[in-house]
């Protein structure tokens, strides 16, 4: 094998993903790596197409450093630019696709991306473009072709480039492989930068939790925008297992693809995993062998959980932010779990869990950063370190600092310690709710409603209150033909919680959510704060 790169020492190799798929590129050469319609590649194909893409990067002005920034749903082409971007010594910013045009326009500014690759749906996405170079990410697959965007379609942006060797001998194991901007409820989004080392390791942390391997085939159901896809595309070919693209999420196709493609593992919050269930082509599915599945985002209630167990899916529950490369804590199994009842497990398995092997460090503390018993009742801020903490937020020094005070990443979460060393989130800091002095979990209080036989969902968020400062409102959508009032559903509450905890409040309807599945609380506290000045809470 022919090293085109620097070496480094005998007892030293930069860590970096591109050695991951180095590896599978000379074992697996020819086994499946990509599933997409009628498209079917082997590894020795994606190698090559991610050699092109290199090629056509550089001949394109694309140096070490810069930003090469994709604006797409789960293709090929975007699956090959984790490594690729990577390949050149540049930058991955790949744009939440449901972000609006001045949000976009914000992302590709900020970044300076070189080079945008822009999918044709999303055109209108883009319109005050900074890159030097536009590319249309034309998609016959989806029979989309149009676009009315100036600059090459990407078969012409790669065609007669130089396909380079993918080169996994870095300089610097810290150099930034991706910057993922936070949702920005708060204000603008923040940059979070991940390096190739961080991303090395978290990716063989998902080897390691999900059981990935060779026989492993992948369904994209998470966004590979999202957190680099929680390091997906690299732990997935570094196991040498297929990926799977699903442009959306649809649960019909996902019910089709399952056995079609003999799929082993899919990612996706609470919301994908109902979805699933709820879809009349499931009723009696029950998936064998059964498929690992990790959901976060949310914690799955017991019911869900419950349910995900009769169709033969594996639950992991995960935890962790933008900011750790998306998981850094987990519902490991303990022995025994696979005897407890039903209910029992479940809550169990709702809690977050313990870290990563990468990353071990984990607290719960209180405002003195002092560690909270670790009673399961005690609540306090989680905070975490380890190799997959972010480098920090792209050309925001100040707010890298407030994250990083005291030497933990603060998470903003609040939660508890059991005794048994997992942690369960009671809720963001964002969310809680204190009612006349008294804490209240808004992700309690949303487990009680949902075991309701008539709702689908639920968000609980604060309303003001005249005596009790705030109190619990309930947003609710109820399943098909399903008939409940607000009396019913208040009066279900106080026979399983403390009335203080009750919504005093129940409202019906289609929930807002962002692109991964996960309920947009803050655009529901917004409306109940709306005119109410500096009483409404942070979002």
């Amino acid at each position: 094998m022919a090293y085109s790169g620097a070496m480094s020492e005998p007892n030293r190799n930069p860590l970096t993903p591109l050695s991951l798929l180095e590896r599978t590129l000379r074992v697996f050469p020819d086994k499946d790596a990509l599933v997409y319609g009628d498209v079917r590649w082997s590894y020795r194909r994606l190698g090559e197409e991610i050699g092109r893409l290199s090629g056509a990067l550089v001949r394109a002005g694309v140096g070490p450093g810069d930003r090469v920034a994709f604006l797409a749903p789960n293709v090929p082409a975007l699956l090959a630019a984790h490594f690729a971007v990577l390949n050149v010594r540049a930058a991955l910013v790949a744009i939440n696709t449901r972000l609006a045009a001045d949000e976009v326009g914000y992302i590709l500014e900020h970044s300076g991306a070189r080079v945008a690759v822009v999918d044709p749906e999303l055109a209108d996405r883009v319109r005050t473009a900074a890159p030097d170079v536009l590319v249309n990410l034309e998609d016959p697959v989806a029979g989309v072709t149009g676009t009315p965007l100036d600059g090459p379609t990407f078969e012409e942006f790669v065609d007669g480039a130089e396909v380079l060797p993918v080169d996994s001998q870095l300089d610097d194991e810290e150099r930034v492989t991706s910057i993922n901007y936070t949702s920005g409820t708060t204000g603008r989004p923040k940059g979070v930068m991940y390096t190739h080392r961080g991303a090395y390791l978290n990716a063989l942390g998902e080897i390691v939790v999900h059981g990935l391997e060779r026989d492993s085939v992948f369904l994209w159901t998470l966004p590979l925008f999202h957190c680099n896809g929680w390091c997906f595309p690299w732990a997935v070919s570094a196991a040498g297992g297929r990926h799977v693209m699903l442009r959306a999420v649809d649960p019909a196709e996902m019910l089709r693809l399952i056995p079609a493609e003999r799929v082993t593992h899919f990612n996706g919050a609470p919301t994908v995993l109902l979805m699933l269930a709820e879809h009349p082509a499931a009723q009696g599915v029950r998936f064998e062998p059964r498929i690992r599945v990790a959901t976060g985002g949310a914690p799955p209630s017991p019911t869900l959980l419950a349910r995900m167990a009769e169709m033969g899916v594996q639950v992991c529950h995960l935890y962790g932010l933008t900011e750790t490369y998306g998981p850094h804590v987990y519902c490991a199994w303990q022995p025994g779990w696979e005897e407890l009842a039903v209910e029992d497990l479940a809550g169990k398995l709702a809690r977050q869990g313990v870290p990563y092997h990468v990353a071990p460090y984990l607290r719960v503390v209180d405002d003195a950063m002092g560690d909270v018993p670790a009673d399961g009742e005690t609540m306090g801020e989680v905070v975490m370190r380890g190799n997959n903490v972010m480098k920090g937020y792209y050309e925001d020094p100040q707010a890298t600092a407030e994250a990083f005070r005291g030497g933990w990443f603060h998470s903003g979460d609040l939660g508890v310690m059991h005794a048994d060393g997992y942690i369960e989130l009671r809720d963001r800091k964002k969310d809680i709710i204190i009612s006349g002095g008294e804490n209240i979990s808004t992700i309690e209080v949303e487990h009680v409603v949902v075991k309701h036989p008539a709702v689908l969902e639920c968000a609980v968020v604060s309303m003001p209150h005249e005596k009790w400062g705030e109190v619990p409102k309930a947003y609710v959508s109820l399943r098909p033909d399903a008939d409940l009032s607000e009396e019913d559903l208040i009066a279900f509450c106080r026979d399983h919680l403390a009335h203080y905890k009750c919504p005093k409040a129940v409202a019906f309807g289609e929930l807002p959510k962002t692109s991964t599945g996960k309920i947009q609380k803050f655009r529901l506290r917004e409306k109940e704060w709306a005119g109410q000045g500096m009483r409404i809470k942070g979002n």
